[in-house]
């Protein structure tokens, strides 16, 4: 079977993608590119291209998504199939950009796990279940990844190129999923993802936020399954 390449969100590893670890790695074999050695999401899809089997299924969330789009757009002859879970197309805008600044120069100050309980964690999920043991999860990610990963991240987000050409030219199976109470990446920027890849499924997941790999872990499972199949 096709492996399965995953890429996961910002101050993220593969313990964002336990679920399906579980689901897929006894079919496939499954890996989880970290997303942590380069400042440009240029150069991170360039390692991910070094190091992935010779082709691919791709499937990256948030900014693992961001990096996805810019391996399809270096490398579409390698990927077979894409997923784009929680993601955003578009070059970063520049109001965004300016709130970046304080969180790195709190973090460089020592300040990460507080920028992550008080600035980010509080727009990842939904108020579903899973919400108290995702949130540890997500702090216990972030402070395992520290303070460097955390500004080399943000340096490459801030500096992401527009992607939208390359998911117009995109020509393969591809499914673009985001959970319904997603505030950083909403429904809204999904459907024109979904638009602009031509025979693209949009997937909705209900009572999930910004991680419905983690909130909603069947659900998301199932999707998946029917897009490596499809």
């Amino acid at each position: 079977m096709t492996p399965l390449v995953m890429l996961p969100g910002m101050m993220c590893d593969a313990r964002l993608f336990a679920p399906q670890f579980a689901a897929f790695s006894g079919q496939r074999m499954v890996a989880c590119a970290p997303l942590v050695e380069r400042v440009t999401v240029e150069g991170l899809a360039r390692d991910i291209l070094a190091n992935a089997p010779p082709r691919f299924a791709l499937a990256g969330l948030s900014m693992g998504g961001i990096v996805a789009m810019e391996v399809l757009r270096q490398g579409g002859e390698r990927v077979e199939r894409i997923a784009l879970l929680d993601t955003n197309p578009l070059a970063e805008l520049e109001e965004v950009k300016a709130r970046r600044f304080p969180q790195m120069m709190a973090v460089r100050d020592g300040g990460l796990a507080t920028v992550m309980r008080d600035e980010m964690k509080p727009n990842y999920l939904s108020s579903g279940p899973r919400r108290y043991e995702t949130l540890d999860l997500c702090m216990d990610m972030a402070l395992d990844l520290g303070p460097h990963v955390f500004l080399t991240q943000s340096r490459a987000l801030m500096d992401r190129p527009d992607q939208t050409e390359t998911l117009r030219n995109a020509k393969i199976p591809a499914l673009v999923l985001c959970g319904r109470e997603d505030i950083l990446c909403p429904v809204e920027r999904h459907e024109m993802m979904a638009d602009l890849i031509e025979g693209a499924h949009l997937e909705i997941i209900e009572n999930a936020g910004h991680l419905p790999t983690l909130e909603q872990p069947e659900k998301t499972n199932a999707a998946l399954a029917r897009w490596l199949e499809a």
